[in-house]
Formats: structure tokens, sequence, C-alpha cells
């Protein structure tokens, strides 16, 4: 298994684009400096009024398929 930390700051209103399907993927950096892209719709459990932002841990299986993404 693969995990990745990063730390993600989207608005309410940004996020409406992702939500709505304008944009699919989320692109953010690892603390490992990694460029990592994500479908939008694995943050859907957590957005809040004010949109999604924390830092996250994202598990990959080695063949890089989504174990689990959680918010630390």
């Amino acid at each position: 298994m693969v995990r990745h930390r990063f730390k993600l700051n989207i608005s309410a209103e940004t996020f409406l684009h992702y939500y709505r399907g304008a944009a699919r993927a989320v692109i953010v950096q690892a603390e490992d400096g990694r460029t990592i892209q994500l479908p939008a719709k694995n943050f859907r459990p957590f957005v809040t009024a004010s949109g999604v932002s924390g830092r996250f841990e994202l598990v990959l299986d080695s063949n890089g398929k989504l174990i689990e993404l959680r918010r630390l």
C-alpha cells in the first residue's frame, strides 16, 4: 500500500464546479512533493458549507487503485 498526505482548501463556491461536473478532477501536491490527481467525487463526503478543507491521507493499492481517503 502507498500512502500520500496532503492539505486541501477548496471554497464551497469553487467546489460547486466539481459537484456540477464542470471539473472532474482535483489536483493536489502531496507532502512529499508528488502531484496527485483524484476524481472530485471522492471528496463529496468531506464537503461542508464552507467547502472542503483539511489534511487528508490517500491510501492506494500497489496498482494505484483507491483504497481509502480520509481526513486526518
